[in-house]
């Protein structure tokens, strides 16, 4: 569909016969141009009538055809779904060596039943943005914040037991995602800012790191970042003879840190929970905003001013033509 960008330039087509019928002669004495030859030249045109009516019928081509590009013409192409999100959420999972046991599923280890719930997870969010952060000693960031939810979920599925270290440092973890949102708001200044929450499964306390939890947790408040905290593993003495399940759950800590950042603490003992701990962090962070409609536009203010200029240089060579 063709559409005008700017009809209101219409007002500039009438602009040169507005002059013409209105333009007043220099008056004797006044400010004028003085051209000794002009009474020979109105004495003695060369230029035949016919040659004069073409190049008038060429200004007035050449006129609305600049006229027509001012008005800038475009087509339309047709509606296209653009949806919209105010969400960026960062993925924080747990690979230490504890994640190995074998206690949420038959013959699945704690980080084979994060793959596969969490997975669902991030192939639900479309519209958003999702990155990746995996960590154990150490904090490494996976996959930055994307919309290319399907490498993300890969990224997710290729995670093994101990890659980041055996132990198991949650403030690093969270300082790791404070950084990363701090380097996307600057990469996107003027260019409005999104909601980012963090979601950090961890079946364990911390350990190690440089970065105390409570006091990352306190940081991440400062700069708007939203934590949801899951704790993995079944229940402590679920096992025979009262042993077995999760013994090394700091629990309080993973409350504390959601306090203060504005999110919630969920406990997942098995896949079923984990999957019902993600369908809440859904209903609490819903899917991208109503879609926007959006149509791809291409200009065609282009080609009227070419043909303009085609024309406007056929009339200067006819014109010198006409003189020799």
């Amino acid at each position: 569909m063709i559409h005008i960008a700017w009809p209101w330039m219409a007002v500039l087509a009438p602009l040169p016969w507005v002059h013409r019928r209105w333009r007043r002669a220099a008056s004797i004495g006044g400010a004028a141009l003085f051209l000794p030859f002009a009474t020979s030249l109105a004495t003695h045109d060369v230029t035949p009538g016919g040659a004069r009516r073409g190049a008038r019928a060429l200004f007035v081509l050449t006129w609305i055809l600049l006229v027509v590009a001012a008005m800038r013409p475009q087509w339309l192409g047709p509606p296209m779904p653009a949806p919209t999100s105010g969400r960026r959420i960062l993925l924080a999972v747990d690979v230490s060596g504890s994640m190995a046991t074998e206690d949420m599923a038959n013959d699945a280890s704690r980080l084979q039943v994060v793959q596969q719930v969490a997975g669902r997870f991030i192939d639900g969010r479309r519209g958003d943005q999702v990155g990746l952060i995996l960590f154990g000693t150490h904090p490494y960031l996976q996959a930055p914040v994307t919309s290319d939810l399907q490498t993300v979920h890969r990224f997710l599925d290729e995670a093994m037991v101990g890659m980041a270290g055996p132990q198991t440092a949650i403030g690093d973890a969270i300082g790791l995602a404070i950084k990363r949102l701090r380097a996307a708001r600057g990469a996107r200044a003027g260019h409005g800012a999104k909601h980012t929450v963090l979601i950090l499964l961890t079946d364990g306390r911390s350990n190690t790191g440089v970065l105390d939890p409570i006091q990352a947790a306190r940081f991440a408040k400062q700069v708007g970042l939203r934590i949801y905290t899951i704790g993995v593993g079944a229940p402590a003495g679920s096992g025979p003879f009262g042993l077995g399940g999760n013994q090394d759950l700091d629990e309080h800590a993973l409350e504390r840190i959601a306090q203060i950042t504005g999110g919630r603490y969920f406990r997942a003992t098995d896949a079923h929970a984990l999957r019902d701990v993600y369908r809440q962090i859904d209903r609490l962070e819903p899917v991208a905003g109503r879609a926007q409609w959006l149509r791809p536009t291409d200009e065609w203010f282009a080609y009227p001013l070419a043909a303009a200029l085609l024309l406007s240089l056929a009339a200067a060579l006819a014109g010198a033509r006409a003189w020799l």
